[in-house]
C-alpha cells in the first residue's frame, strides 16, 4: 500500500468533522506550509515582470538580431519580436541597444509576443507635435516630397502639411528646389481627430522681420536719410522696404518733373536712397521721398527770366482747359487754351498741342514765390485784330465760316481770331427763324456783310439779308390793304390758318372768324381760296388777310345797288312821293342818331 492511501485512510478514519476539513491541500496534493512556499514563489516572478498596458510605450532591449526580425527583451515572460522594416531609418542597430516598443499583440497563433516600434515612435512622435504646437517651440523637419497646394514634411516621424503660401513671405514659383531639404518650422495647426499636422516656415520668418520691425522702428525720425530696395511698383507710388519695414513713395515724391508712373523711375530690387517725410503714431505708415534729396528745380532756374520772354518746352499733361508745358526740368508752366489761338471760338486744348509736342511760347506770368508761370503760343503770331478797320470796313462783303449758334443768332469766322455775329433778325428778310440751326448748320460757308465794328471791345456785327433786296418794299405796293389774292391755306389751328401766296417769302394770317365760308362751312387745310388783305405792316412783317369779308362785301355791293335801283325807278314815277320819301329815311336816321346818342 502507498504512503498517499496510508495517510488518506488516516484522514478518512479519524473522526473529523466535515467544517474542518482542508479542501485546499486535498485538491492540490500540498500541504499548507508547500502552498505558501509556492505562492511566494509566484509573487516573486510577476513582480519581476512588467504589466503591460495597450497604448503604452516601454523600453526595451535588443538580445538578438536575424535575417528579417529583432528579438527585444522588455521583461516579459516571453520576448517580443519587431521586423527590422521599422529600423530602416536607423541602419546602425545592434544587439544591446536600447528601444521604444509598443505591444502589438500579446500572443500570435505561435504564441509569441508581437511589438512595434514604428507606433511606438508615432506615438511618442504626436505627442512631441502636441507639445510644439502648445509651447510655439521651433523643429526640425525634412522635406520629404511636393504635394498639391504645398510640401509633405517629416516632423518627428509625423508627416505634416507645408502650404505653398507658408514656405516663405514671398511668392514661391519652384517647389521642387526645397525637397530633400531639413528646415526649421513652427506647428501652427492640429486636428487630433483626423491626426492631421500643418507648419510654417514662414511664421519663422515673419518673427525675424517682425523683430527687426521694432528695432528698427524705435529708431526712426522724420527727416532721416535711409537706404531701402524697391519692393513692389504700383501705380500711385513704390513701396521700399527699409530692413523689415515697408514705406511708401508716393508718385509725386518720386522725381521733381512730372511722373506718368513710377516704373518710369524705379524697378523691382533696385537700390535706392529716401527720406522718411512723416510717419503715423504707431509708425506703421511711414511717408517716404525721393526728389526732397535734390534741390528744388525752381531754385535753379535762371534769375534772368522775366515776363515776355520767349521759352521752349515739352508738353507732359493734357486737359481741355490747357496744356502743361515743361521749360525745365520740374518746372512748368500752364497755355491755357484761350493763349493758344487768337480765335475767340473756345475749342480743346487737343486741337492745337498733344503730349511729347515741343512748343514756343511767351512768359506772360512769373511768380516765384509760388513758382507758378503761365505761358501764351498766340502771342508770337500777329494779332489779327491789327490793322482790322483796313480788312473789315463798315459795308465791306466778305465769306465766313459758321461756328457756333446761340438762341439770339450765328457766330461766323471771318479768319483765325476774327469772329462776327449775325443777328437771328438779320439772317432774312422774310422767313420767321425761331433759332439759327433753322437757317444753316456749323460748317456752312456764308455770304455777309460787315454791319458795324467796335475795336475796342473786339466786336464785329455782321449782316446777311442786308446783302440782298429788301423784299417788303415791292409786298407793300403788292399786298396793300384791300387788295385780293389767291392764296393757300397751309396751316389751320385754332386761332386761324397760315395762308401762302404766290410769293413764297410771304406768308399771312387769317383769324379764325375769318375762315368763314358763303355757305357757312370754314376753310381746312390745303383749300386754296379768295383772301382780301385786311392789315399790312411792312416794319413787323405781317400780313392779315379775311376770306368772310369778300362775299360780305359783295353781298353790302348787291344791296347797295338793288336799293339804287329802287330809287330811280320811285323818282321817275313820283317825283313828289320821292322827296317825302327822302324826307322820311332822312327823319328815322336822325331818329336813330339821337337815340344812339
Amino acid at each position: 500500500m502507498s504512503k498517499e492511501t496510508n495517510s488518506a485512510e488516516v484522514i478518512l478514519n479519524q473522526n473529523v468533522a466535515p467544517e474542518q476539513f482542508d479542501w485546499d491541500s486535498f485538491e492540490s496534493g500540498l500541504d499548507a506550509d508547500a502552498r505558501k512556499e509556492k505562492s511566494d514563489l509566484e509573487e516573486i516572478y510577476n513582480g519581476s515582470l512588467s504589466s503591460l498596458n495597450d497604448n503604452d510605450v516601454i523600453v526595451g532591449k535588443v538580445v538578438r538580431l536575424t535575417d528579417k526580425e529583432a528579438i527585444v527583451d522588455i521583461d516579459f515572460k516571453s520576448e517580443g519580436v519587431i521586423s527590422l522594416n521599422e529600423f530602416r531609418y536607423n541602419p546602425g542597430l545592434k544587439v544591446g541597444d536600447d528601444v521604444e516598443v509598443m505591444v502589438d499583440r500579446r500572443e500570435d497563433k505561435t504564441g509569441q509576443l508581437q511589438l512595434s516600434h514604428r507606433k511606438a515612435r508615432t506615438l511618442k512622435a504626436w505627442d512631441r507635435v502636441n507639445e510644439l504646437h502648445e509651447t510655439g517651440e521651433i523643429v526640425n523637419g525634412f522635406v520629404k516630397s511636393r504635394t498639391k497646394g504645398g510640401m509633405i514634411v517629416d516632423v518627428h516621424g509625423i508627416e505634416a502639411f507645408l502650404p505653398g503660401s507658408q514656405i516663405d513671405v514671398k511668392p514661391i514659383k519652384d517647389y521642387d528646389q526645397f525637397v530633400g531639404k531639413t528646415m526649421e518650422f513652427k506647428v501652427v495647426k492640429i486636428n487630433p481627430e483626423f491626426k492631421n499636422v500643418v507648419v510654417s516656415h514662414k511664421a519663422l520668418i515673419e518673427a525675424d522681420i517682425e523683430g527687426q520691425k521694432k528695432e528698427i522702428i524705435a529708431q526712426l525720425e522724420k527727416g532721416q536719410v535711409l537706404e531701402g530696395t524697391v519692393k513692389n511698383i504700383t501705380s500711385y507710388g513704390v513701396f521700399v522696404d527699409l530692413g523689415g519695414v515697408d514705406g511708401l513713395i508716393h508718385i509725386t515724391d518720386l522725381s521733381w518733373s512730372r511722373v506718368n508712373h513710377p516704373s518710369e523711375i524705379l524697378e523691382d530690387g533696385q537700390t535706392v536712397k529716401v527720406v522718411i517725410l512723416d510717419f503715423d503714431d504707431e509708425k506703421t505708415r511711414i511717408q517716404l521721398g525721393m526728389k526732397q534729396l535734390e534741390a528744388h528745380p525752381w531754385d535753379a532756374l535762371s534769375a534772368d527770366m522775366k515776363v515776355g520772354d520767349k521759352v521752349k518746352g515739352k508738353v507732359v499733361v493734357l486737359a481741355d482747359y490747357g496744356a502743361f508745358v515743361e521749360i525745365a526740368p520740374g518746372v512748368e508752366g500752364l497755355i491755357h487754351v484761350s493763349e493758344m489761338s487768337w480765335s475767340t471760338h473756345l475749342r480743346s486744348a487737343g486741337d492745337f498741342v498733344k503730349v511729347g509736342d515741343e512748343v514756343e511760347a511767351e512768359v506772360l506770368t512769373l511768380d516765384r514765390e509760388d513758382r507758378k508761370i503761365s505761358l501764351g503760343m498766340k502771342q508770337l503770331s500777329k494779332d489779327p485784330w491789327e490793322n482790322i478797320e483796313a480788312k473789315y470796313p463798315v459795308g465791306s462783303e466778305h465769306v465766313g465760316t459758321v461756328r457756333n449758334f446761340t438762341n439770339f443768332g450765328v457766330f461766323v469766322e471771318l479768319e483765325e481770331g476774327i469772329d462776327g455775329l449775325i443777328y437771328i433778325s438779320d439772317l432774312s428778310w422774310t422767313k420767321k427763324i425761331k433759332h439759327p440751326s433753322e437757317f444753316c448748320a456749323v460748317g456752312d460757308k456764308l455770304n455777309v456783310v460787315v454791319l458795324e465794328l467796335d475795336i475796342q471791345a473786339r466786336r464785329l456785327s455782321l449782316g446777311h439779308k442786308q446783302l440782298t433786296e429788301n423784299p417788303w418794299d415791292k409786298f407793300e405796293t403788292k399786298y396793300a390793304e384791300g387788295t385780293v389774292h389767291a392764296g393757300k391755306a397751309v396751316e389751320v389751328h385754332d386761332k386761324g390758318a397760315s395762308v401762302q401766296f404766290e410769293d413764297a417769302e410771304v406768308e399771312a394770317f387769317c383769324p379764325s372768324r375769318l375762315l368763314e365760308k358763303e355757305d357757312g362751312s370754314k376753310i381746312k387745310k390745303g383749300d386754296d381760296a379768295q383772301f382780301k388783305v385786311i392789315e399790312f405792316n411792312k416794319e413787323f412783317k405781317r400780313v392779315v388777310v379775311s376770306h368772310t369779308g369778300i362775299f360780305r362785301d359783295e353781298e353790302k355791293k348787291n344791296v347797295k345797288e338793288s336799293n339804287n335801283r329802287s330809287n330811280n325807278t320811285s323818282s321817275s314815277n313820283n317825283e313828289e312821293r320821292s322827296t317825302l320819301g327822302d324826307i322820311d329815311v332822312l327823319a328815322e336816321l336822325k331818329k336813330k342818331m339821337e337815340g344812339g346818342k
